[in-house]
């Protein structure tokens, strides 16, 4: 190792499998950037990462505002999936982990970084048991109201676990409580800088003479949220303007909804929106989507109002439901959930939320909830601190 290689502050981040295991890494890697600018440090991050899969691509694809790569180098290692079900897949992951648990401790033996952070999902459990036993401290974040089984594994290891809701303890050990701080969920940068004019001047909105509503069913779409709006688009054009970002698969689907002028008029589907979506979502009144973490903290940055269709049933442990529980229960957010979650409710919801000044209380019940701090600037604090001795 050169000389010049010990000036630098290194860090390992973890995490992948889906964009939620990685955007909100990207915007803890970003914060820690800016933060080691300005305090004349300089920062190496290397990602460790799915060696299949979309991480690679959005880890190096990714920059900051001030067109900095995110992360300086990325690793792939194998990945096995963790479940919770009886599968004979499970025999064979295995096999992938212990192969992505060889390759992570010879990648920290080679980088040697002052920490190791851990955005979760099962990719990030082979590092974090390899920086346990090379003795690097571990910080490991659940982005979910009730932590996953990733996070339950990895708080073994961790020195910190952070946790975006205070509640989440509750669900914790005696010994990984001790070690939990309360930070939020981490928000790519580009949210808080949205803009909502620019947001309405891509959708080609020039007379606001109704609330947007932005519908969002993930980069895939959702079939529920697509249906849902599919069997009342008639009120909801009579009510709205319709921002619906249907999925790719489901362009043929929003084309049979413009049956009238006035759906014409007022209804705006998408296949996907990505680079625009932070100024679209500021310009929108009311936000109907599912429960992932990420979304909905994206939304309460920007302090929106919710109607949330969490996803439910045998494919899922629960997370989105206790998040949308979670949001409701705050005020900032009505959730449409299993039974209830019908075109009549859906109507029901809206209604409610047409009315202006009930808007304002759900916003300001996202602003209580989220605080002022941005949570991937204190988790870059809380790492900083950590290499510097004053934790």
């Amino acid at each position: 190792m050169n000389k010049n290689e010990n000036d630098f502050i290194k860090v390992v981040f973890a995490g992948g499998g889906t964009g939620g295991h990685i955007y909100p890494g990207l915007a803890v890697a970003d914060s820690l950037r800016e933060l080691c600018q300005k305090n004349n440090r300089r920062l190496k991050i290397f990602w460790i990462g799915n060696s299949a899969g979309m991480d690679k691509d959005i880890v190096c694809k990714n920059v900051d505002a001030n067109g900095n790569r995110s992360a300086d180098v990325f690793y792939g290692i194998p990945s096995g999936k963790l479940r919770r079900y009886m599968s004979f897949r499970n025999f064979l992951d295995l096999f992938k982990i212990f192969a992505g648990l060889v390759c992570s401790f010879f990648i920290l033996l080679k980088t040697r970084p002052a920490v190791l952070f851990s955005k979760g999902g099962f990719v990030s459990v082979p590092p974090c048991f390899a920086a346990k036993l090379l003795h690097i401290p571990v910080f490991t974040h659940e982005c979910d109201f009730t932590p996953g089984l990733a996070t339950k594994i990895n708080s073994k290891s961790a020195k910190k676990i952070l946790i975006s809701y205070e509640e989440t303890k509750n669900y914790l050990s005696a010994a990984a409580k001790s070690k939990a701080v309360v930070t939020g969920n981490p928000v790519r940068p580009v949210f808080y800088n949205a803009n909502a004019e620019k947001g309405l001047s891509f959708l080609g909105i020039k007379n606001k003479d109704k609330p947007v509503l932005v519908v969002i069913g993930g980069s895939l779409g959702a079939k529920q949220i697509n249906d849902l709006v599919k069997q009342n688009i008639q009120w909801l054009c009579e009510n709205f303007i319709v921002v619906h970002q249907t999925g790719a698969k489901n362009v043929d689907d929003a084309a049979i909804c413009v049956q009238s002028d006035e759906i014409s008029k007022n209804y705006k589907p998408y296949p996907f929106i990505y680079k625009e979506m932070p100024d679209v979502m500021m310009c929108a009144d009311v936000i109907l989507s599912r429960a992932g973490a990420n979304s909905i903290w994206e939304c309460a940055s920007l302090d929106k109002p919710m109607v949330l269709v969490p996803l439910c049933g045998s494919g899922t442990r629960g997370d989105q439901e206790d998040n949308a529980a979670f949001f409701e229960k705050k005020g900032a957010a009505i959730v449409l959930s299993g039974e209830n979650a019908t075109g009549e409710k859906l109507v029901e919801s809206l209604s409610v939320l047409l009315d202006e000044h009930a808007r304002k209380s759900f916003c300001d019940a996202c602003r209580a909830m989220r605080g002022q701090q941005k949570p991937a600037l204190k988790i870059a604090e809380l790492i900083f601190d950590n290499i510097n001795g004053k934790d």
